[in-house]
């Protein structure tokens, strides 16, 4: 029975709706465990589940409780990131986390099901992860980690990894249909069924959206899944296809002269004919086998993709079609970015239970394959999406095999240590249409990870963590010589980039119903990647050190109210002294989130969610800045029977005249000097947008 009466005064169920819930129970502790608290069906974040005070997992529960403006939003679930857009919803997000700005997921590594998301030596950006294929509703958990501390974890984890896992089967069919402000649309049929053996999940989805542009976006996409998983006995397998493919217009960063002068509104275009097209196809195949004292584990992939992106971030910089004395014979500085992927690949590993010196503990052995080929990636000039040159095309061949170790051992009573060990072995084998950048090259790391992890005392652990990782470089610029643009001597840049962080951590449970944790982390870089996508380059520039503390807080306040509050503060620094200044561009110093949800308020369910992305340098002397970016989301619902429920969702619930990304260049507009303006672009969030859904089980 609910704790309110379930005819409560629309009013106040409409206030309660503001907060957050989940229901909270303590589990009866078994001899020598420590009791925790379980934020059920939320959170498995309690004390004794985790390597690290910044380790966690979220569960379907919380998921479906907050709204998301674009499908990749499911990784603000994860403490400290914040999620982005800088041009049309078909394309990968912006991401940032712990002082990074990391592009579209260089350095924050992503997978579905085992599926690897980031695409290394992609067209638009090293460690490209484009999430706009997932079905939210799908997802049943996201196991978050941050730092390079875990054996398991490979290429562009350094700052933190996500792992999502999809469901096997739903407790009941979903039929939903949403319908928004400004031509949004979105439809989705999702359920399971048993069969003889084994059960099989199905989910379609279609949607479209123009936006607040002036320009319509006319966003489309449409999006399948269809999964086969059996359970028998100590065995789980599971084998899942997906398809998506999408197209969009694309309204990118915009000028802020150009909108002070009036002639562009915020939400204008200054190239019309930006936009792109995008498709992927997947085939999976994961599996988990339990045998006496210990466990196999085992996935495979195959993925399919395409991207045409066609951007203007210059305008008449390059190309002044306005100038005739300067006349090239292409309007414009349009460029596209094209490839076409396939991605093989797969993982296993072996984990066994290794008592030493009569301490319990288990030691896991594992090795990740894969390889990219993309036949072929490229850099092309355009004019209204039609190809006028060929900047520089290539043929891609990346390979890498990872082995690691990891052991897991009980030392003492209040003393647990992780000790893993990684190797990597790459090889890049590129054919460009420039001879000079055509070649081949290999690299191998070793990475050492040490995790202790003191306690509990008094519901309390204490986490020390420290470890070395790597990110790849793009496998052009591991061989290229000449750049593709100016056909400029340059030096071809290093294949494997060296990380290392350390952490020290709390974790506590001594106020009853709250989880809290406390991380005070550090990590450098041999050097930081900058993406110059006009250019058809990823440049390696200086080495860095980040610096931050990071606390999370989960309150079971009521067993129909759960409160949230996430914040991160970080410093991020280049570590080789250079006259232009010392700032990160990009990096972010403070990120706040706040929420509450509420659920089972009789007939009512409901959350709200505050977040806030602080100011970051946009050059390296910190002169321009850009300002502070602050959200509220809200959703108010309402079970009209037991499977029938309607929500309204409001983004930016108080209108907030703010930016989605901002940046800090020289672009050209019609009539400007043939220099350039250098100035301040920016992308707007979106205004105040309402969305209705009707969700029906069946």
């Amino acid at each position: 029975m609910p704790p309110f009466p379930r005819r409560a005064p629309l009013a106040a169920a409409v206030a309660l709706s503001l907060a957050g819930a989940a229901q909270a129970q303590v589990q009866a502790p078994s001899a020598g465990t420590l009791p925790g608290v379980t934020i059920q069906g939320n959170y498995d974040n309690a004390v004794g589940s985790s390597d690290a005070a910044s380790q966690g997992v979220v569960t379907s529960r919380l998921l479906e409780s907050r709204p998301t403006l674009r499908p990749a939003e499911v990784l603000e679930f994860v403490p400290g990131v914040i999620v982005t857009q800088h041009s049309g919803d078909g394309k990968a997000n912006q991401y940032f986390l712990r002082g990074f700005n990391l592009d579209h997921g260089t350095d924050f590594a992503t997978s579905v099901d085992g599926m690897p998301v980031n695409m290394p030596s992609h067209a638009h950006g090293q460690g490209y992860s484009d999430l706009n294929w997932l079905i939210p509703e799908l997802v049943d958990r996201i196991a978050y980690r941050k730092g390079p501390y875990y054996a398991d974890e490979g290429d562009f984890s350094s700052a933190g990894a996500a792992h999502i896992r999809l469901f096997d089967t739903l407790p009941q069919g979903l039929a939903q249909l949403t319908v928004g402000q400004r031509g949004y649309g979105r439809g989705l049929v999702a359920g399971s069924t048993g069969l003889a053996t084994g059960n099989l999940l199905y989910a379609f989805e279609a949607a479209h959206n123009d936006g607040p542009w002036q320009n319509p976006e006319k966003f489309h996409r449409t999006n399948a899944v269809l999964r086969y998983s059996l359970a028998e006995g100590p065995t789980r397998w599971s084998v899942t296809g997906m398809a998506y493919n999408a197209g969009w217009n694309a309204t990118d960063q915009i000028p802020q002269r150009a909108v002070d002068a009036g002639l562009i509104d915020r939400f204008g275009a200054v190239d019309p004919t930006d936009g792109g097209r995008t498709a992927r196809y997947s085939l999976s195949l994961d599996a988990t086998h339990r045998v006496h004292g210990g466990e196999w584990k085992a996935n495979a992939y195959l993925v399919r993709s395409r991207l045409d992106l066609f951007s203007n971030f210059t305008f008449l910089l390059d190309n002044p079609a306005d100038v005739p004395a300067a006349a090239t014979g292409i309007n414009g500085d349009q460029f596209a970015q094209s490839e076409r992927r396939t991605v093989a690949g797969g993982a296993a590993s072996r984990r066994w239970e290794t008592p030493i010196l009569g301490r319990d503990g288990n030691t896991t052995v594992g090795v990740q394959l894969r390889q990219d080929r993309l036949d072929p990636v490229g850099l092309y000039s355009t004019e209204a999406q039609v190809r006028a040159a060929t900047i520089q095309e290539s043929r891609v061949r990346q390979s890498s095999v990872g082995v690691w170790a990891q052991n897991d051992t009980q030392w003492l009573p209040w003393l647990r240590g992780v000790l893993g060990l990684r190797t990597d072995h790459y090889d890049f084998d590129v054919t460009s249409s420039i001879a000079q950048n055509s070649g081949r090259r290999s690299a191998d790391l070793t990475s050492p990870k040490l995790s202790l992890i003191f306690g509990p005392w008094a519901k309390t652990e204490y986490f020390l963590n420290a470890g070395r990782g790597f990110h790849s470089n793009d496998a052009r610029g591991t061989v290229t010589h000449l750049t593709p643009r100016e056909l400029q001597p340059t030096d071809p840049s290093t294949p494997l980039v060296r990380t290392k962080g350390a952490e020290l951590g709390v974790r506590t449970e001594i106020i009853p119903g709250v989880q809290s944790s406390l991380a005070l982390w550090q990590l450098e870089l041999d050097s930081e990647l900058v993406f110059s996508g006009d250019a058809g380059d990823t440049e390696p520039s200086r080495a860095s050190r980040r610096q931050g503390i990071e606390w999370n807080t989960h309150w079971q306040a009521a067993s129909w109210l759960l409160l949230d509050a996430d914040l991160a503060f970080s410093k991020a620094r280049f570590t080789q002294d250079d006259p232009a200044g010392n700032h990160v561009p990009g990096a972010v110093g403070k990120v706040a989130s706040v929420g509450a949800t509420v659920t089972q308020y009789g007939p009512w369910f409901g959350q709200f969610q505050l977040r806030y992305f602080g100011p970051r340098p946009l050059i390296e002397d910190n002169s321009q800045r850009s300002a502070s970016t602050t959200l509220a989301y809200l959703r108010v619902g309402y079970r009209v029977t037991p499977k029938l429920k309607l929500a309204l969702d409001v983004f930016n619930l108080f209108d907030r005249k703010a930016s989605d990304i901002d940046y800090f260049y020289v672009s050209r507009l019609a009539g400007e000097p043939l220099a350039g303006v250098a100035d301040r672009h920016f992308h707007p969030v979106e205004p105040r947008s309402l969305r209705l859904t009707l969700s029906a089980n069946y």
